[in-house]
């Protein structure tokens, strides 16, 4: 089974809500559950079993305020309860895609956590807002590739939240190339990107070079996605037109 950073989150859920001390979540306060202690996993299974919006809110503010306030254990805990549905998320995304699903993972749980961090809970709708984030983190995992021309198809029904530039880019050795020259990219990035999505070597062995770890390779490689995305949707990598030639 492939390992990535969804399940290996559910795996550390798993050890916090053992015996002898499970964590539990004091759901007295929320109406709609009941007047007593739960521990996460069956807090879980109460809310993919249908709970009012009203209630998932509630849940979910308190939930983001634990992991805010009270250590990692409950940042641990907070994903876990939100496993099932990042897990669904990162199926659609990673689609067609499988070789990308490792990236998938990773970027939609880096946007999950940081919208944990940050999200407004005061806003209506905590949980879905928590969700669209993580789903444009990880949209993007699966969309610069597309860009640099990779195979497989983004599904119809996946919207994006900006419209793709007009093709053609070119080769992607090119698009990268261009990159540089126009200053988007460092040659560094330019070389991470096409070894790792492009050629066939790993994130890992690349850590290995530098002595890095492999998350911080992968983000160092997500900035750097992100900007030469952001350059492609803008237009600024595209070809230079011919001049027409002086009149004689």
């Amino acid at each position: 089974m492939l390992r990535t950073a969804l399940t290996i989150a559910e795996d550390a859920f798993g050890l916090l809500v053992c015996e002898p001390a499970p964590l539990a979540f004091d759901a007295r306060p929320v109406a709609g559950l009941p007047d007593r202690m739960m521990v996460l996993d069956e807090l879980r299974d109460r809310l993919r079993a249908g709970a009012g919006t009203d209630c998932v809110d509630a849940v979910w503010r308190r939930l983001a305020r634990h992991a805010r306030d009270d250590g990692p254990a409950w940042v641990v805990g907070a994903v876990g309860v939100a496993a099932p549905g990042l897990t669904r998320m990162a199926s659609r995304l990673s689609a067609g895609r499988r070789a990308l699903a490792d990236d998938i993972d990773a970027e939609l749980l880096a946007g999950f956590l940081q919208a944990l961090r940050t999200a407004d809970l005061a806003a209506p709708r905590v949980w879905l807002r928590l969700c669209w984030a993580a789903w444009r983190a990880g949209l993007t995992a699966r969309t610069v590739p597309e860009l640099l021309e990779l195979p497989a198809e983004v599904p119809v029904d996946v919207a994006t939240a900006a419209g793709t530039p007009g093709r053609p880019y070119g080769h992607p050795d090119l698009i990268l190339r261009r990159a540089v020259h126009a200053g988007v990219l460092s040659s560094e990035q330019a070389e991470l990107i096409g070894r790792t999505r492009l050629g066939d070597v790993l994130i890992e062995q690349v850590a290995a070079e530098c002595g890095d770890t492999a998350p911080v390779v992968r983000m160092r490689r997500k900035r750097a996605e992100r900007r030469l995305l952001a350059a492609l949707n803008r237009g600024d990598l595209s070809m230079p037109r011919t001049p027409a030639p002086a009149p004689r």
